[in-house]
C-alpha cells in the first residue's frame, strides 16, 4: 500500500503574508519550492490530498520522475481535481517534471503514463540524457530582464514543439525550447529553486497575486 509522510513546514511559511501557493507534494524537489516561496514572502503549503487544492490560489509542480508522480496523483484521488484547477485557469508552474506533467503531449511516455495537460506543447522526457550529462548555462529570458538567467538541467525534458495557444520565454542556443508561458500556466525545463535563481517564482507569484 503506498503512503505518504506527513510535513509541516517552518513558521515563515504561516506567518507570510502573501498569496496562498502550494506546491504539489507526492514526489520530487518540493520542499526546495517551499521554501523558495516563503523566503519570497508567499503563504507555501505542502499538497497531497485534494482539499487541500482549496486552500491555495496556485501551485507549483515540482521536478522529480513524472511517472511516479502521475501514479501518485491517480493513487491519491488529485489527478481529477487537479485537472479541474487547470481548467479553472488556477495558475500552475511546472519546472522539470512539472512541465511534462502540464504538457498536453508526451512523445516518450513509459507505458500508461499520463499528463495533466493544459499547455499546447510536446514534450520530450529525459531530453538531455542521463543525470551524469546534467549541465548549467545561462539563458536570455526578456520578460525576466536582465542579467541572464542561470539554468541547472538535470534529466530534463526539451518543448519539441509549441502551438498557438502557448508561447516560448526561452531557448537554448540551438533553439530548443526549455521555458514557455500560457496563460496562467508556466512551464520550464530547468532548476530555478536550487540556484538561488529566484525571478521565475517571483514571476509566477506575481500571476497568482493578479488572479
Amino acid at each position: 500500500m503506498t503512503t505518504l509522510r506527513t510535513e509541516s513546514l517552518d513558521a515563515g511559511a504561516v506567518a507570510a503574508a502573501g498569496p496562498r501557493v502550494g506546491v504539489l507534494a507526492l514526489q520530487g524537489d518540493f520542499r526546495e519550492h517551499a521554501h523558495v516561496l516563503t523566503r519570497l514572502g508567499a503563504r507555501a503549503s505542502l499538497v497531497r490530498r485534494p482539499d487541500e487544492l482549496e486552500a491555495i490560489d496556485g501551485l507549483i509542480i515540482p521536478g522529480g520522475e513524472s511517472s511516479v508522480m502521475d501514479k501518485l496523483s491517480r493513487t491519491f484521488g488529485l489527478q481529477a481535481p487537479l485537472k479541474s484547477a487547470i481548467a479553472a485557469g488556477m495558475p500552475v508552474y511546472g519546472t522539470c517534471a512539472g512541465l511534462i506533467m502540464l504538457a498536453d503531449t508526451l512523445l516518450d511516455a513509459i507505458a500508461g503514463q499520463q499528463s495533466l495537460g493544459g499547455l499546447d506543447v510536446v514534450v520530450r522526457r529525459n531530453a538531455f540524457g542521463s543525470q551524469n550529462q546534467s549541465f548549467e548555462t545561462d539563458l536570455d529570458i526578456p520578460v525576466l530582464g536582465d542579467p541572464p538567467v542561470h539554468a541547472v538541467f538535470i534529466r530534463g525534458p526539451v518543448v519539441e514543439s509549441v502551438g498557438p495557444k502557448a508561447t516560448v520565454l526561452a531557448t537554448l542556443s540551438d533553439g530548443r525550447v526549455v521555458a514557455v508561458e500560457q496563460g496562467n500556466l508556466l512551464g520550464t525545463s530547468f532548476h530555478p529553486e536550487i540556484t538561488g535563481e529566484y525571478r521565475f517564482h517571483e514571476y509566477f507569484i506575481r500571476k497568482v497575486a493578479a488572479a
